[in-house]
């Protein structure tokens, strides 16, 4: 048996999962119903809406089995999570990763599988839907085609959670995803004994762009910064609009000089911005950034706060001059 690898984005991914509060969640009709129709869709014994979580696999909806978990290292979507589309196992037991995976030799016995990964609106993959049976068989273009159009539907219905956690005008997370994902996040920098930074931002002269120029320029321009924000940062950053015109990032694994850098690349990218723009008004903001200890054991309520009083220093410092 080969165990599944660990995704580049696991720290990211995870918190994602854990944001949407789908995990340890009473089953749901909206899922039952497509596991349901994908059993019967596709003649098998078991079709799951399985969730791939730290150390396990969970299962959102189970059709066909009695189980709600099993372990993540013996898992074949764990596997299916590494791919961008369909993993298709024929037959389990001609394949080196499952020939003795204890989910073939033992019950369920395992032969094939098919598992699609499940991506949140981040691109995070989630998890899979996945069908399993005692039998090996074939699988044929149409039913991959389907099969694709089932999961569509699935990542509808997993895309109303994440929307709750998402500002609306910005599609960063907001302060409920923030917290969430953030929390977690620290957790398994410290676990990992990897450094991390937090910056907060606040824009500046804010109200002046909402006063002069209208409220509809005002969202434009915290769309804009919103959007630098992306181009500068990492893709295993975690960005959020807080409310207002106050942002905040968490830089895993990321030491403050490095976080500094990173801050000053999207100074750059609003200065150059703002030199050629013609809507009348510039685009800054003022930061505050917080390295995080390796041992820190403070709350991300305690950091933010932090993070909050540094911008304000910066801020006061920048009227002075």
């Amino acid at each position: 048996m080969i165990k599944p690898a660990i995704p580049s984005d696991e720290p990211f991914r995870l918190g994602t999962l854990r944001s949407l509060d789908l995990l340890d969640t009473p089953p749901e009709e909206r899922f039952d119903r497509l596991t349901r129709m994908a059993k019967r869709m596709f003649g098998v014994s078991i079709a799951l809406v399985s969730l791939v979580d730290e150390n396990r696999q969970w299962f959102k909806s189970a059709q066909g089995l009695a189980d709600k978990e099993t372990p993540r290292d013996i898992s074949f979507c764990g596997h299916a999570i590494l791919g961008d589309g369909l993993l298709l196992v024929p037959d389990a037991k001609s394949d080196e990763r499952f020939f003795d995976n204890p989910l073939v030799i033992n019950p369920p016995y395992v032969r094939f599988y098919a598992g699609w990964p499940l991506r949140a609106l981040n691109g995070s993959k989630l998890g899979t839907l996945c069908l399993l049976d005692p039998q090996p068989r074939a699988f044929a273009d149409e039913d991959i085609q389907l099969m694709g159009d089932l999961v569509a539907i699935v990542e509808q219905e997993i895309s109303t959670y994440q929307l709750a956690t998402l500002d609306e005008l910005t599609r960063l997370h907001n302060r409920r995803g923030f917290l969430a994902l953030a929390q977690h996040a620290l957790h398994l920098a410290v676990r990992k004994a990897l450094p991390s930074s937090l910056v907060f931002f606040d824009l500046d002269k804010f109200k002046a762009i909402n006063d002069n120029f209208g409220h509809a320029e005002g969202d434009k321009a915290l769309v804009v910064f919103a959007d630098q924000m992306r181009r500068s940062f990492r893709d295993a950053d975690i960005l959020s609009r807080l409310g207002g015109d106050e942002f905040v990032v968490l830089l895993f694994d990321c030491p403050h000089g490095l976080a500094q850098s990173i801050v000053d690349r999207l100074l750059a990218a609003l200065e150059r911005r703002n030199q050629f723009s013609s809507s009348g008004y510039a685009i800054a903001c003022s930061y505050g950034i917080v390295p995080i200890a390796l041992d820190a054991q403070k709350p991300i309520e305690a950091l933010l706060s932090e993070a909050d009083a540094l911008m304000y220093q910066h801020k006061r410092g920048r009227k002075q001059q």
